[in-house]
């Protein structure tokens, strides 16, 4: 069995090309990265949680980066969540699963999507005998631009 889900770092050159502040990227380290309660739809033995990356904005960034990934859909698309945490299972906002935590400003509220990490979760539980996976900003399935991938 193979399924694919991208990694977030294509998306992110789209909102840093209309001007929006990627927080990972200004601060120099990996985008923070958590496991939520949100149920995959399971595969053959694959099943698990969505894992989704963090980024902090301003509700009127936030609305504009939703604008801008949805014209993504095999890149992630829009956020699945903005706003509280704890409505997606997220206990601690500053104590990421994955990656590291970045400044959230006053003013600011996370904005969630689905991350590249939801496979590892679904290998966790199924713990296949063989299995290869991406190193974040490294998934060669193509050799389009993300440019390309947007739905104009």
């Amino acid at each position: 069995m193979t399924f694919v889900l991208g990694c977030s770092f294509s998306f992110e050159e789209a909102l840093i090309a209309d001007g929006l502040e990627v927080r990972n990227i200004t601060e120099g380290v990996n985008v923070p990265m958590y496991r939520t309660n949100i149920e995959c739809r399971s595969a053959g033995r694959f099943s698990g949680t969505t894992v989704v990356s963090m980024r902090p904005m301003k509700a009127a960034d936030a609305i504009r980066a939703v604008q801008i990934c949805t014209r993504f859909p095999s890149v992630h698309g829009a956020p699945l969540h903005l706003g509280d945490p704890s409505q997606i299972g997220i206990s601690d906002i500053n104590n990421p699963d994955f990656g590291d935590a970045v400044t959230i400003k006053e003013g600011e509220l996370p904005v969630f999507w689905a991350c590249g990490v939801t496979p590892q979760v679904a290998i966790e539980q199924a713990k296949p005998d063989f299995c290869i996976t991406h190193s974040p900003g490294h998934m060669l399935i193509t050799d389009l631009p993300n440019s390309r991938l947007a739905v104009l």
